[in-house]
């Protein structure tokens, strides 16, 4: 039975058992505990892993010094992810220029009506539409606004998942190629890319 002085007397005591006149007395823990600082800095740093990058799966086989030099080279460039205040849409200064190689007015191939959709394939492509009007990649047009060249879009299925797919084939056709144009198929690139050693996770099926 263990009893506790109750009266701000010089300190506090307890005593043990029915023994009144045996006191004890807890000593003061002088150990000074340091508490290391949270800058601001850090806070953010905890707040980017868990919102730009809460969709992201690290490999499990990085040791943990390799995860932590990829999460900071990820905060390092953190600005090329969207987020909720800033949205995926068009990057400054990179913007791209679509350069015809003829004037107007401009042939029948480039005003190519809209495709007919199923029920199905119409509800999904209003979804993707939305989708991408709240993440600012596109806009919606005015109905004082001439539309010169419009682009047929599709809806791709593929294993019960959907994708917005325009028909740019006819506007490549009166396109100048870029300095991107050429992609050279990935199996040439394998003896490039074998000792890389992170990867982007892609799923195979888009």
């Amino acid at each position: 039975m263990y009893g506790i002085d109750s009266h701000n007397i010089k300190e506090r005591y307890f005593t043990i058992g029915d023994n009144n006149c045996q006191t004890f007395a807890f000593l003061p823990y002088k150990r000074q505990i340091k508490v290391n600082e949270v800058s601001p800095a850090s806070l953010e740093f905890e707040s980017f892993k868990f919102e730009p990058l809460n969709e992201a799966e690290i490999s499990l086989h990085l040791t943990d010094k390799q995860e932590s030099e990829l999460l900071a080279l990820l905060y390092d460039h953190k600005e090329a992810f969207s987020s909720d205040k800033e949205k995926v849409g068009a990057i400054v200064g990179h913007e791209v220029e679509i350069i015809l190689n003829i004037g107007r007015p401009y042939p029948p191939l480039l005003r190519r009506p809209a495709y007919p959709e199923s029920a199905k394939s119409r509800e999904a492509l209003e979804i993707h539409i939305q989708r991408l009007l709240e993440l600012g990649v596109i806009r919606k047009v005015g109905h004082n606004e001439e539309i010169e060249i419009p682009t047929p879009v599709i809806v791709a299925w593929h294993n019960g998942k959907f994708r917005m797919v325009g028909d740019f084939r006819a506007l490549n056709t009166y396109t100048f190629p870029d300095r991107y144009c050429g992609i050279p198929y990935l199996f040439y690139k394998f003896p490039e890319i074998f000792y890389i050693n992170i990867w982007e996770n892609q799923d195979p099926n888009d």
